[in-house]
């Protein structure tokens, strides 16, 4: 299998590692729909598969030295429109397709196996970090969560998360709980999940924040009864109609980097 195939499968194989997690405040599930009406999740796996070939394509451009209006931006665009169709018009993934097929084309210009992470942020800040700035301040989501977190190359992944999962991981915690316990924090660390806003305004990213401050203060997935309290959360979160999209786009990242990054981690250039 061609480097640029594996690493599409890492992130189909991401998102729908962070969509089999369960609870998540508000998000879906294979348990239930979370504040989502519209979506569910036969359709997020068929969303997540429908992205396979522009991953590929993500990463083959990367490995070439894309530039991203030029080379990136259209793949990403014929993705979205790929997913629409698929899922009938529903936006899955569309946050996914930015962050990940940033850090898919990332890790494919790396020359090492497997590249480090901070190889992988230097070359995100050195290869696109101006027009990512510049697309930050542009178009009808100017301004946007995402796009500010892309400019200063993912702080919130690279800094936090994933940092949090490994280390969570080396106190023996098992990898589902480990990640379900970086998503609280994922949701803690960004300010502007325009999800999150979208859905409640300021009050609803404060009360989101605050209630995943308090899950992660009382021990996270370390505490005896953490399965539960998350389980309240999720409910309190559905019963208040929100969803940290952002952060689950960025868990995503987070479990895509981490898996290619590893030790274990090897592909083929053919």
């Amino acid at each position: 299998m061609s480097r640029a195939a594996a690493l599409a499968d890492h992130a189909v194989a991401a998102l729908c590692a962070e969509l089999a997690l369960y609870p998540k405040p508000g998000l879906v599930s294979p348990v239930d729909s979370g504040s989502h009406r519209d979506m569910d999740a036969p359709l997020l796996r068929a969303s997540a598969e429908s992205l396979r070939d522009a991953f590929r394509e993500l990463a083959q451009a990367g490995a070439a030295g894309a530039e991203f209006t030029r080379d990136l931006v259209p793949i990403g665009l014929r993705a979205e429109a790929h997913m629409l169709a698929v899922t009938g018009g529903v936006n899955t993934h569309r946050g996914a397709i930015f962050a990940l097929g940033l850090l898919v084309a990332a890790v494919a210009a790396q020359p090492e196996e497997p590249p480090a992470p901070a190889a992988v942020r230097a070359h995100l800040r050195a290869r696109w970090g101006e027009e990512l700035t510049t697309h930050a301040t542009r178009g009808p989501r100017a301004g946007a969560g995402a796009r500010r977190e892309a400019a200063a190359a993912f702080p919130a992944i690279f800094e936090r998360a994933l940092p949090h999962l490994r280390s969570t991981r080396a106190a023996g915690v098992a990898p589902e709980p480990a990640a379900i316990d970086t998503l609280f924090l994922l949701i803690t660390t960004l300010p502007e999940d325009t999800n999150l806003l979208h859905r409640g305004g300021s009050e609803g990213g404060a009360f989101a924040r605050r209630e995943a401050g308090r899950f992660l203060a009382a021990g996270g997935v370390r505490a005896a009864n953490w399965h539960p309290r998350a389980e309240e959360i999720h409910r309190a979160f559905v019963a208040r109609n929100l969803s940290p999209g952002g952060a689950a786009d960025l868990l995503a990242g987070t479990l895509f980097l981490d898996a290619v990054t590893s030790l274990g981690a090897s592909f083929s250039r053919d």
